[in-house]
């Protein structure tokens, strides 16, 4: 019978133990205290209301129930309470932005410091920042352009001009496309990030395009129109409209804001699942988009009428603009955002930003995007 060398044995046990102590390990970042999950809230972020988390920007930590940590004193709406219309942010620059109808506004993410502030041309609403955080693409509040920023310093360099009342923006992944939406257009139309000109257009949908998302492959766009309680479905690639998908078991009614039935729409990151908003009734609704056509499969109460909702980056919570905390496989309701001093807190402008060793290191996006093509988010 062979039998191993005392010394090769001795170097199999090392081995073995080294082995035993990587297994024994969490996962990178799981329990990892230089890492920590944050999500930023800007407010007031329904409407202008003040009593819903007051004004700043507020910020929860992920891991620990969703605890609040700070409030930020953000320059905007200082001088008077204004509807913060827009949020993201660039962990390659460690900068965060925000919109109101008039300004642009830029923080530092490390110091919390207001770098610069700019008034743009016809206002601002619903942005979106390329990955490598040097383009901003700033629709004017429902007007006719898109401005295109500089993000270091808040410059324009362009404007895109296709009179469509600009309000949502979303980046592709890739930062080669943005994805314009205008309250006055029934169509999504995408523009080339370098060239700043309108490449081509998805629809004509049932009505204008209100909240929309996209898959990671960019294949497949979502979207939300006037008078529908439910969404439409795009093929990015042909530019057709696919799907018309409408809510069974509840009734349109009265709005209090946006005036359509449903806004708000997102996809679970793994894009296994649709959320969709329904104001009247004070649900998201959700679908299985494993089923061709889309399944309803599961409603969910909330303590006010959403206007939006996203996720948190690992898919684990739904983050409706109500300030639930809602866990995406049992659909229940865990928690709810509340300030310092106990005040609930609702918005639609919120992301996610990770934090390692005091940096940022991976930030969200305020909408709902599907990331199962995704290995890193931007």
């Amino acid at each position: 019978m062979y039998c191993v060398p005392r010394f090769l044995y001795a170097i199999l046990l090392v081995l073995a133990a080294a082995a035993r102590s990587l297994a024994d390990q969490p996962a990178v970042g799981a329990n990892d205290e230089s890492l920590h999950r944050f999500l930023y809230v800007g407010t007031p972020g329904i409407q202008n209301d003040m009593t819903l988390g007051g004004q700043g920007i507020l910020v929860f930590d992920i891991d620990r129930g969703h605890q609040f940590v700070k409030r930020i004193d953000s320059p905007a709406g200082k001088e008077k309470p204004e509807n913060i219309k827009g949020i993201c942010a660039s962990a390659a620059t460690r900068r965060l932005y925000e919109t109101t109808p008039a300004k642009l506004y830029c923080l530092d993410l490390v110091s919390d410091l207001p770098l610069w502030e700019k008034a743009l041309p016809k206002g601002c609403d619903r942005m979106s920042i390329t990955p490598d955080g040097k383009t901003l693409y700033v629709p004017a509040f429902e007007k006719d352009i898109w401005n295109v920023v500089d993000a270091l310093t808040g410059e324009i360099t362009a404007a895109i001009d296709f009179n469509s009342g600009s309000h949502n923006t979303v980046c592709s992944f890739d930062g080669q496309r943005m994805y314009l939406a205008g309250l006055r257009s029934p169509t999504l139309s995408i523009a080339d990030t370098k060239t700043h000109e309108i490449t081509r257009t998805v629809g004509p949908f049932a009505a204008a395009v209100r909240p929309f998302t996209i898959n990671s492959d960019e294949t497949r766009c979502y979207v939300n129109v006037n008078g529908l309680l439910g969404f439409e479905i795009g093929d990015l690639t042909t530019g057709k409209k696919l799907a018309h998908v409408e809510v069974t078991g509840f009734e349109k009614g009265s709005v209090k804001r946006h005036g359509c039935p449903s806004h708000g729409i997102g996809l679970t990151p793994d894009e296994k699942e649709l959320w969709l908003c329904d104001s009247h009734n004070q649900q998201v609704h959700t679908f299985d988009l494993t089923a061709d056509p889309p399944k309803q499969i599961q409603s969910v109460a909330l303590r006010d009428q959403p206007g939006w909702v996203t996720f948190s980056l690992d898919g684990r919570y739904a983050y409706p603009s109500t300030g639930e905390i809602i866990d995406t496989k049992t659909k229940q309701i865990l928690t709810a955002l509340a300030d310092e001093t106990g005040r609930p807190v609702h918005s639609e402008k919120m992301l996610e930003i990770h934090f390692q060793n005091g940096q940022p290191i991976r930030v969200g996006d305020q909408f709902g995007l599907g990331r199962m093509h995704v290995l890193a988010s931007p």
